[in-house]
């Protein structure tokens, strides 16, 4: 396993994979979030690489019937955790991925400048792996370490409008354990 440590906002722990589906964070804007999702592509089935080609601006019309409405979508996250447990990083840290759309936290509206987004390969229907979650929290730790993090939540809590994920089924109990942050309520 390599080192735990960052290079230029990439934890060097996770597989690469370049998106170009971010921007510069405003100036002096200080990383304080990090929000959970989740995803599946297509819709309920997993270990497609079509979330890998969606962030990456690969997505192929023809290729399901659901990808059709993506394709002008320029979206990404932070990292992608797979139901086997793998970690992709497909934006630096230090720049805003386009994870979280319409959102506040705290009062603060635009979470996208001041979060990171980590999307995990599931719904809101069933539980996540053993093997995410031996991902994921490593993964927190990491981050928490080495950004000034202040909480950790949903997308549902952010978006509660128009998200429901990570959904009922994430564990927020545990990570409240692994990483003395509280589960959001």
């Amino acid at each position: 396993m390599k080192e735990n440590h960052w290079i230029n906002g990439r934890w060097q722990n996770a597989t690469q994979l370049v998106s170009p589906n971010y921007c510069a964070r405003p100036e002096h804007e200080r990383i304080s979030l990090i929000v959970l999702h989740n995803i599946s592509l297509p819709p309920f089935e997993y270990g497609s690489g079509a979330v890998q080609k969606l962030f990456t601006n690969q997505i192929v019309a023809d290729e399901h019937p659901f990808f059709s409405q993506l394709t002008t979508l320029r979206v990404s996250s932070h990292f992608f955790v797979t139901r086997l447990g793998e970690v992709v990083q497909f934006v630096s840290c230090d720049d805003m991925a386009y994870h979280a759309g319409i959102s506040s936290f705290n009062g603060r509206e635009k979470c996208n400048t001041f979060s990171i987004g980590i999307e995990l390969e599931g719904c809101d229907f069933e539980p996540f792996t053993e093997a995410q979650y031996h991902a994921l929290l490593p993964l927190l730790d990491a981050i928490c370490a080495h950004y000034p993090i202040e909480a950790i939540t949903g997308h549902e809590h952010i978006a509660p409008s128009r998200k429901t994920d990570p959904g009922h089924f994430f564990d927020w109990e545990r990570v409240a354990k692994n990483t003395g942050e509280n589960a959001p309520k």
